[in-house]
């Protein structure tokens, strides 16, 4: 188990949207711009409330994201900083990352932002053709990721994350490879490759399932992984994670907090957190967040707020497996053997030894007295490995 020493990341949703991605399950809303100050007040609320409960804390990475964060204001993310530092000790030089539309940003913003705190931005580029923007309901076009960029490098940003989707409906082998050339070309620290999930209720899976668009294919999926695995490695790009490629010593430390299985904290409406030995989450609706964070004088058992909804305790075993299962994203890092050990009062090995001997002999795995991690056919077949371990 971790000690109560380690830092923590801290997570806050905005889940407010000018438009829908028809791709998109998260919780996210439009047409309810009215309610982004009453929720600024009640994210202010629910961050000092839980961090009454356990003052103090070290966090060394916060992370806003939606939602489109960047329809937040540089003044009110300046109140939402104040509570943070307010209630948590926020090391220096502490990773703090605001997810953006590239519409949202011109330079006037982001020197605000930079001002403010934030020191890393993550834009959703997702494609850099315009036929499957358009299929996405992107409000931006191409051109508008190069001005993002442009005007993220002006307001002081040296690290940048460019997020893109794969394995969508009619792309093309050489439609992805213009995406990856156009993405490199815009030289940023971070790439991060999603491939596409067609998610219950949203516009895209409907339209497969009702035969506007064709099924995915998996097997081009996989080209295009291989493709992106080729162009960005050849770019100087290190991909230390599945799905996440980062210039040397730009890894993504928020999400590193997760394939770690360490603890954080999160806020806003649809927020997940992992703190106090369980794994919660945040109640959905924005309207009742706000009206359950107003005029709040009970004190809560840390990390439970007025707004907690789903609670649950984590076993050792399930943290067991959701450490395996996490960790073994990281290509080279996957599970430290000592770390394990120290966490855990036991070795991998003598955890999962049968599974772990089988997969190794089929070449899913490999095995040092160090680490225990994925091989390059192992992070194809991953779901295997992980459906085994959990």
């Amino acid at each position: 188990m971790y000690s109560n020493m380690t830092p923590v990341a801290v997570y806050l949703h905005v889940p407010f949207c000018s438009t829908k991605c028809t791709y998109c399950a998260f919780n996210t809303y439009i047409q309810l711009e009215h309610l982004i100050e009453p929720f600024v007040t009640a994210l202010i609320a629910e961050i000092r409330l839980v961090g009454r409960s356990q003052p103090g804390l070290d966090v060394h990475t916060i992370f806003f994201g939606g939602g489109t964060p960047s329809l937040l204001t540089p003044e009110q993310y300046a109140r939402i900083f104040a509570a943070l530092r307010d209630v948590y000790n926020i090391y220096p030089g502490a990773e703090i990352t605001l997810e953006a539309n590239p519409n949202d940003l011109h330079r006037d913003y982001t020197t605000a932002l930079r001002q403010v705190g934030f020191n890393r931005i993550s834009i959703g580029m997702q494609s850099a053709n315009e036929n499957e923007l358009q299929l996405f309901r992107r409000r931006h076009d191409n051109d508008a990721v190069a001005r993002a960029v442009t005007a993220a490098r002006a307001g002081g940003f040296a690290n940048l994350n460019l997020d893109l989707i794969y394995g969508i409906p009619h792309q093309t082998l050489d439609g992805w490879r213009n995406t990856l050339t156009q993405t490199v070309a815009l030289k940023p620290e971070h790439i991060s490759l999603y491939a596409l999930g067609l998610e219950e209720g949203t516009a895209m899976d409907h339209w497969v399932n009702t035969g506007r668009l064709p099924t995915p294919d998996d097997d081009l999926a996989a080209d295009m992984y291989d493709l992106a695995t080729e162009v960005l490695g050849a770019a100087g790009y290190d991909q230390y994670e599945i799905s996440n490629w980062a210039r040397p010593g730009y890894a993504c430390r928020h999400n590193l907090q997760y394939w770690r299985n360490l603890p954080y904290l999160g806020f806003g409406p649809g927020a997940h957190g992992f703190a106090g030995g369980a794994r919660y989450s945040v109640l959905l609706s924005p309207q009742r967040y706000i009206k359950l964070l107003q005029d709040v004088s009970e004190d809560y058992q840390f990390p439970r707020a007025p707004v907690t909804d789903m609670f649950d305790p984590v076993t050792r075993e399930g943290e067991i497996a959701d450490t395996l299962i996490m960790g073994l994203r990281l290509v080279r890092e996957g599970i430290d053997r000592e770390t394990f050990r120290q966490r855990f009062g036991v070795d991998l090995l003598d955890v999962h030894r049968a599974a772990i001997d089988r997969f190794t002999a089929s070449g899913l795995l490999s095995v040092t007295d160090e680490r225990v991690t994925l091989t390059d056919r192992g992070r194809l077949l991953s779901n295997i490995v992980f459906r085994e371990l959990v």
